[in-house]
């Protein structure tokens, strides 16, 4: 193993692994080992697992776990604005998530939670974010549907930035 990208969560290792593949990296086979932290308390753990390793170790997190990963990592951490979902959701835009959740069948409860009070008005980005969000297993599972759907051209800067240094650092 040569590098090693920390995250957050399952589903933050599912994105980074989903935009690897559609990038045409081979994570394994290029000794990148992408490893869920279980939340950003637990990065200091992280990086004893792997300190005396010699591997590069690299984080993504979101905005609210800036100050924990870079006191952690330094320079190597790359930020959400606010959360990855929140990432995908401005680079495909709100039209192109309602195709990917029609498409999986979820369009029908998205719709049903956008006429719940305490989300009527409000921008249907935070509605998406609300909805992809409000289960594990269902933040995982759009993980990767929502990478297959983007453009890649327009990947967030946050992954961008990861996969180019990543494997032009080591």
């Amino acid at each position: 193993m040569s590098a090693v990208i920390l995250v957050e969560g399952v589903s933050d290792q599912a994105t980074v692994e989903a935009l690897a593949r559609r990038s045409g990296r081979d994570l394994g086979g290029e000794g990148v080992q992408v490893v869920p932290i279980g939340g950003a308390q637990a990065i200091g753990r992280a990086i004893e697992r792997f300190r005396e390793t010699g591997v590069m170790v690299t984080g993504l997190c979101d905005a609210g776990e800036e100050a924990v990963f870079t006191r952690a990592l330094g320079a190597n951490v790359f930020v959400c604005v606010e959360d990855l979902e929140d990432e995908l959701i401005r680079a495909l835009g709100a039209e192109r998530v309602e195709e990917v959740l029609a498409a999986e069948g979820d369009l029908r409860p998205f719709r049903t939670m956008q006429k719940q009070p305490e989300w009527r008005g409000r921008p249907v980005e935070d509605q998406l974010r609300r909805f992809l969000g409000s289960g594990a297993r269902r933040k995982v599972r759009y993980a990767s549907l929502l990478v297959d759907a983007l453009d890649l051209d327009r990947v967030p800067e946050p992954l961008a930035g990861l996969i180019e240094h990543t494997f032009v650092a080591y």
